[in-house]
């Protein structure tokens, strides 16, 4: 017999993602090629979704829902948040939690529809306004990629902080003193997608306070985008070139933004580790194919979202003490970083 799981493998998606489309949740967010391509295996593989035994036990799954600050453009250009809200339907599948509402900032909001939830995830960057609002219709809520230092909440951030000491500390291994940086602000955003404010990144604080530590800083090769896909590493490498003594390595915040930075080195034909090494985040699965392939942090954003579904169903059984969780990384070494040649 035909499982769920045979269904998800052959379509490549998640067994959490063919279940939704199979039962026409209207909340799901995915392309219109990726809902025909789970239909037509469906029916290829003549799948027919097995009855609920207990449809009352169903009706009394604690309902959850989604705030995400991400667009489902967002979602396309940068596998990141695509990775987090799969491994929170992941994880709500097998903890038996349903997804009732999933609210987007750049949509017109009804926070009214967050009133009959259980609970409440929100991944990203959000504003102080935007959370009281919320909390007023629901008081468990766990946050993911974003620590709002608010008492009484749940948290799962990764240890991005300690990642980029690592990430130093093999560079100056790597006989690297002249270190450039480039990466993005941390977005605030409000309801409507209007953006609050802009904070420096964890990376870029961690990446400034060790340089600075150890004499090494040079303000003018740590460069910052509001963009933190391809296009804008591709223009703060562009202008890193142009000032000229380009460093011998290269911190980037995130894969999408070193591909686009590894294209700009090869216009300019600076080769890439020979002239220039490149140490980036995220480890997406593309890393791997760039030419050269990308030493990266792999950081573990489908953890996360799996991590938050368990403290909420945990808050939602009636544990009352906040916990953070602090998800490690591990560094991944290819061959986009090599010594540096005196």
């Amino acid at each position: 017999m035909t499982t769920i799981k045979d269904v998800a493998s052959k379509a490549n998606v998640s067994t959490a993602t063919v279940s939704r489309i199979l039962s026409n949740d209207e909340t799901l967010s995915v392309g219109e090629d990726t809902r025909k391509r789970v239909i037509e295996t469906a029916n290829l593989l003549n799948y027919k979704p097995a009855r609920r035994k207990n449809c009352k036990s169903l009706e009394q799954s604690p309902n959850i829902g989604l705030v995400l600050t991400s667009s489902q453009e967002d979602e396309i250009n940068d596998p990141y948040y695509l990775s987090i809200r799969l491994g929170i339907e992941m994880a709500c599948e097998f903890y038996k939690l349903r997804i009732n509402t999933i609210i987007r900032l750049n949509q017109d909001i009804d926070t009214n529809s967050l009133n009959e939830l259980d609970g409440i995830i929100i991944v990203g960057s959000i504003s102080d306004y935007a959370i009281q609002k919320i909390k007023k219709n629901k008081k468990e809520i766990v946050f993911v990629n974003f620590d709002p230092k608010l008492s009484g909440c749940d948290v799962v951030i990764s240890d991005l902080a300690s990642a980029t000491e690592r990430v130093l500390e093999h560079l100056m291994n790597l006989n690297h003193n002249q270190i450039g940086y480039i990466g993005g602000m941390e977005i605030i955003k409000d309801f409507k997608n209007n953006i609050e404010s802009e904070l420096d990144d964890i990376r870029k604080v961690t990446f400034q306070k060790i340089m600075h530590e150890k004499g090494l800083l040079i303000n003018e090769n740590v460069l910052i985008s509001s963009d933190w896909g391809p296009n804008g590493g591709y223009q703060l490498m562009k202008e890193m070139v142009r000032k000229g003594n380009l460093p011998t390595a290269i911190v980037v915040a995130s894969d999408p933004m070193a591909m686009g930075a590894l294209r700009a080195l090869h216009e300019a034909n600076i080769k890439v580790p020979d002239d220039v090494s490149i140490f980036s985040f995220d480890d997406i699965e593309s890393a791997a194919y760039l030419s050269p392939p990308l030493t990266t942090v792999k950081v573990y954003p489908d953890e996360m979202g799996k991590t938050a579904v368990k403290l909420l169903k945990d808050r939602i059984n009636g544990r009352k003490v906040a916990i953070k969780t602090v998800l490690e990384t591990d560094l991944v070494l290819r061959e986009s970083c090599q010594y540096k040649k005196e």
